[in-house]
């Protein structure tokens, strides 16, 4: 089974052409299938107003389709986020007569400077897309070391406790027991869905279905991790060299509020103490976390700014 995860980006107009509409949260997926091969289309419905909807997009996609309908401060924003994740295969599209010569300065230098620019064609793009997924067939190794951030959760009537996210690392398997983050409380997978399709397991980059034994829907919340992984783990401070992406104008202070986002968590924090050493672009911070972040030890996290105006992502930092 191929599946392939994109984030489509700059138009509201593009995937609902493509594939079949699906989940609505603050993200949409759409869904193409043929046979065995499967492509996620995941667009970030609420931005610009919520950055939140573009991180969450792009952090779920190893592709990306960048459709072009104006230069503008949005734009260069998801150029920034697709970077920051190091999305580096996708496709431009160039739309109001917007020409190649405009957008280069825009994407040299990142991860989408070598994206493949295509005509807008609806049926093409989306045999193309499913050729692509089925060269990523993903399989399981042995044993069993996985996880997957809650996007959402709900009951369902002779099912129980279901929860909708992405597996982010590595594999488990049904029947798995799991612990969830941050309630440290141990679940089993009674079974798993791929595109509505019973499954064994959930490989990295499948968006799953999974049903839930031991826990209600209403203990869990977006950004809890179901893994199998004993490695994960939760962190309230943060040490650690920052750095900050080229455009971003200055210096990190002290008591500054940003945002760190990893996996589905997007949680406030504070800077505690920095010192740049004179390169403002790579400072030595201590970060105080509102609330525990779940990750695994060299995992990165985004630092965001959410009163930053146009330009809303500082970075990143390690979490260790």
């Amino acid at each position: 089974m191929g599946n392939l995860n994109v984030a489509v980006l700059g138009a509201k107009d593009l995937s609902e052409k493509i594939g079949k509409k699906g989940t609505v949260t603050d993200v949409t997926f759409f869904e193409i299938k043929r046979g065995n091969d499967s492509v996620t289309l995941i667009e970030p419905s609420k931005y610009p107003d919520k950055l939140s909807s573009l991180f969450y997009s792009v952090g779920m996609s190893e592709f990306a389709i960048l459709a072009v309908d104006k230069i503008d401060a949005s734009l260069g924003e998801s150029i920034v986020m697709a970077d920051l994740f190091k999305i580096s295969k996708g496709w431009i599209i160039l739309r109001n007569y917007i020409q190649k010569e405009q957008l280069a300065p825009l994407i040299t230098g990142t991860s989408l400077e070598n994206y493949i620019y295509i005509e807008e064609d609806h049926i093409r793009m989306r045999e193309e897309l499913l050729d692509i997924a089925q060269k990523e067939a993903r399989k399981a190794g042995s044993g069993t070391c996985g996880s997957c951030p809650v996007d959402s959760h709900f009951n369902v009537k002779g099912v129980g406790t279901v929860v909708l996210g992405s597996v982010v690392d590595g594999y488990f398997r049904k029947h798995d027991k799991m612990q969830v983050f941050p309630i440290k409380k141990e679940v089993v997978l009674k079974s798993i869905q791929k595109h509505d399709i019973d499954a064994d397991d959930g490989v990295k980059g499948d968006h799953v279905g999974l049903a839930l034994r031991g826990i209600e829907s209403d203990e869990l919340d977006r950004g809890y991790v179901l893994t199998t992984d004993p490695s994960v783990k939760m962190t309230r401070r943060i040490v650690g060299k920052a750095e900050l992406i080229k455009y971003w104008p200055s210096p990190l202070k002290e008591g500054m509020v940003l945002h760190l986002g990893h996996w589905m968590q997007m949680v406030p924090c504070r800077i505690a103490a920095v010192e740049d050493g004179g390169d403002f672009r790579n400072p030595a911070v201590t970060i105080e976390v509102e609330s525990d972040i779940i990750h695994k030890p060299g995992d990165m996290a985004a630092m965001m700014y959410l009163e930053g105006g146009k330009l809303r992502i500082v970075g990143s930092i390690k979490l260790e």
